[in-house]
């Protein structure tokens, strides 16, 4: 059928309109619709979600790929490439799988995850992360190191407020590594105290969770000032999802390997 000039026009309106509203839209593509509603006979409903569908996909998509940009994860780890047979009791599949909807944020619940050096608490924590940026939850990730660094030279410059408002904004703050090594301590005395300020800023507010390989009973001597890190233990055990998690190190067969390449 031959365009009248009020469907050319019609045609035309529709393209500005979707310039107008920011909907990156080409006359053929929207020709090529056109023909394919009239030849199957497709509804009106229909047609708005097939012209509107793949843009907001799209959109989405590049959503994601920004809210996973700015958390600034450490590596690109994935819940479908974690090896689950290799610690089998270490990690409960179902309930990782759950707090991978985001739910635990909506709620805002803390989690813990306590355990040894190198049995996946890392990788499963950044996937976790990844995961909530699909579900469209804003997340940050630093190590501790990183995290008091940042604050330690905020301090220096005197933009401390402004820093500890940027950390008290996430949907979910991600602190993995905390006791890994001692650069707390040593480069920053007031490191405990910095840390003390996070957690409190978001204490039922926000969602934080915290990586350690240190249990529970020794944050004291971890942290030094023994008071300040119950208050701390306190603010984040509150309301909060503690997984503790014993099972064997990936990283002794890859030293073994290396030391015995046959």
């Amino acid at each position: 059928m031959k365009p009248t000039k009020t469907t050319i026009s019609l045609r035309d309106r529709c393209l500005s309109h979707c310039t107008t509203l920011g909907i990156p839209l080409e006359g053929i593509s929207l020709d090529e619709l056109l023909s394919r509603v009239e030849k199957e006979s497709l509804s009106h409903l229909h047609f708005l979600d097939l012209l509107l569908g793949t843009q907001a996909d799209a959109r989405r998509e590049r959503a994601v790929a920004r809210r996973i940009r700015e958390a600034r994860f450490a590596d690109s780890k994935t819940l479908e490439g974690f090896d689950w047979q290799f610690n089998p009791k270490a990690f409960d599949r179902v309930q990782i799988e759950e707090l991978a909807t985001g739910d635990f944020i909506r709620r805002c619940n803390n989690l813990i995850m306590v355990g040894w050096s190198g049995i996946g608490k890392s990788h499963i924590i950044q996937a976790l992360g990844q995961k909530v940026c699909v579900q469209g939850y804003r997340v940050v990730y630093r190590t501790s190191a990183e995290l008091l660094a940042d604050l330690t030279a905020s301090l220096a410059d005197k933009t401390l407020p402004a820093r500890l408002r940027y950390y008290a904004r996430p949907d979910l703050l991600i602190i993995d590594e905390f006791g890994f090594d001692r650069i707390e301590r040593t480069e920053c005395a007031q490191a405990a105290h910095l840390l003390y300020k996070i957690i409190a800023s978001r204490n039922q507010k926000r969602s934080t969770a915290l990586v350690t390989n240190v249990d529970f009973d020794k944050w004291g001597e971890y942290l030094v000032d023994g008071p300040l890190a119950m208050a701390l233990l306190d603010r984040l055990v509150e309301r909060a999802i503690i997984l503790k998690i014993k099972g064997k190190t990936y990283r002794t067969p890859l030293a073994k390997s290396e030391d015995n390449p046959a």
